[in-house]
């Protein structure tokens, strides 16, 4: 369960434990107690990221964290990549439940292990140290680690990749920066998925890359569809230019 973000045990108690008529002392004690859970839980996460670092490091292995809302298109996103780009690719996939996504990336050709977080919603770096000798990537082959579809949780959580590659969907409003600044803080690299759709949904792409790079200055942002196939070349690039630094 995740101490940091309210779908935790340690949230959910301190919540519904303590009611009203509890002094101001009394719940600053739970205060205390809980940020000090919350950073022993952050500390014990970025110990295990910095080893899972040390792996790909020694390996040569480029980590790319997927990061999205749900029903973004990450997984049609990789199946084009794993089938198209022309790298040597695998795959962890992070979803609650079922291994649908690992069972769809391996028919389009790439090695794929499922992790499943249960009632967590998002991965931590020992679930993806737990997962690497099971899937055990290729020297010089890209990891896409694909998230739970969540722009909250999972900006907190280092799982050792080296970048963070935010997928957003012309479908969810161009407003995402504004409201999930942390997520797009921490990305290397937005893809507007879904461009086909511009025509049947109100999203303002100028709007959108402008709020992107006011959260983020550095960061590059490529528009594409992967069911129809715009902007791909663009991704595979700079998956090459990725891998070759």
């Amino acid at each position: 369960m995740c101490a940091t973000c309210g779908c935790g045990e340690a949230r959910h108690d301190h919540e519904h434990q303590h009611t009203h008529d509890h002094d101001h002392a009394h719940e600053h004690h739970h205060d205390v107690h809980r940020v000090r859970v919350e950073r022993e839980v952050l500390e014990k996460n970025q110990r295990v990221a910095e080893r899972n670092r040390g792996y790909f490091a020694g390996r040569g292995v480029l980590a790319l964290n997927l990061v999205s809302s749900p029903g973004s298109g990450k997984t049609t996103l990789l199946e084009r990549t794993v089938r198209d780009a022309g790298i040597q690719a695998a795959v962890l996939e992070g979803d609650q439940a079922t291994d649908l996504d690992a069972q769809r990336v391996r028919g389009a050709g790439a090695r794929a292990v499922q992790v499943n977080t249960g009632t967590g919603c998002h991965l931590d770096a020992e679930m993806i140290a737990r997962a690497l000798p099971e899937l055990r990537p290729e020297r010089g082959s890209v990891l896409f680690i694909e998230n739970v579809g969540n722009l909250v949780c999972p900006a907190l959580f280092d799982l050792g990749e080296h970048a963070k590659v935010l997928v957003a969907s012309v479908t969810e409003g161009d407003d995402k920066p504004l409201k999930y600044p942390h997520m797009f803080r921490g990305a290397a690299l937005v893809l507007v998925n879904k461009i086909d759709l511009l025509p049947y949904v109100p999203f303002d792409v100028a709007h959108f890359d402008t709020k992107a790079r006011e959260m983020n200055p550095g960061v590059e942002v490529i528009h594409l569809s992967a069911l129809r196939g715009d902007g791909l070349a663009e991704w595979y690039a700079w998956l090459r230019r990725a891998t070759s630094a």
